[in-house]
C-alpha cells in the first residue's frame, strides 16, 4: 500500500483513537500469508487491554468502511505495540527518549558489534543517539534494521 494510503488511513483513525483516550502509535499495511492485513496500533498510558482494541475496532470499522481508502480486501486489526515496541518515527522515539532500547544493525559497527542495547538519546537528523556501555553511539538511521524498547525478550 502506498505511504499515502498509510497516511489517509492514519488521518480517518487518529481522530477516533483520541475520542477514546488512546493514541495512534502505528498504521501498517502487511501481506502475511495469502492475506492483507490492516494494522492499527494503539497505546495509552498504563497500557492497551483486548477491550482497548474491541472497543477502536468497533469505531474505525464503520468509518474505513465508508470512507474505502484500501481497493483490495483486508482484515483489520487493531493491537497494542507491546512492551518491545518498534520505534520508526520521531514522533515515537520523543515518547521513548530516556528508555532502554535495542540497536540492530543492518552489519555490524565499528566496535565489530551488529546489536547493543542502551538508553536512547536523541533521534533526528537521520540519525539515532543511544548510550551503551557508558559510550555515546550515534547511527545513521538506514544503518538501522530495527529500533524497539529492550523489553522485547
Amino acid at each position: 500500500m502506498a505511504n499515502n494510503t498509510v497516511q489517509k488511513v492514519r488521518e480517518l483513525v487518529a481522530p477516533k483513537a483520541e475520542e477514546l483516550g488512546y493514541g495512534l502509535w502505528d498504521v501498517e499495511f502487511v501481506r502475511e500469508g495469502a492475506n492483507n492485513i490492516l494494522r492499527i496500533t494503539i497505546d495509552k498510558e498504563g497500557g492497551i487491554t483486548i477491550d482497548d482494541c474491541e472497543k477502536m475496532h468497533r469505531k474505525i470499522d464503520p468509518i474505513l468502511d465508508e470512507a474505502d481508502p484500501i481497493s483490495q480486501s483486508y482484515f483489520l486489526e487493531v493491537s497494542s505495540p507491546g512492551l518491545g515496541r518498534q520505534i520508526k518515527n520521531a514522533e515515537q522515539a520523543e515518547k521513548c527518549l530516556g528508555k532502554e532500547v535495542r540497536v540492530k544493525l543492518y552489519s555490524a559497527g565499528d566496535d565489530g558489534r551488529k546489536e547493543y542495547t542502551g538508553t536512547l538519546e536523541a533521534f533526528g537528523n537521520d540519525n539515532v543517539t543511544v548510550i551503551a556501555d557508558g559510550i555515546q553511539m550515534t547511527e545513521e538511521l538506514k544503518k538501522i534494521a530495527k529500533l524497539s524498547l529492550a523489553d522485547d525478550d
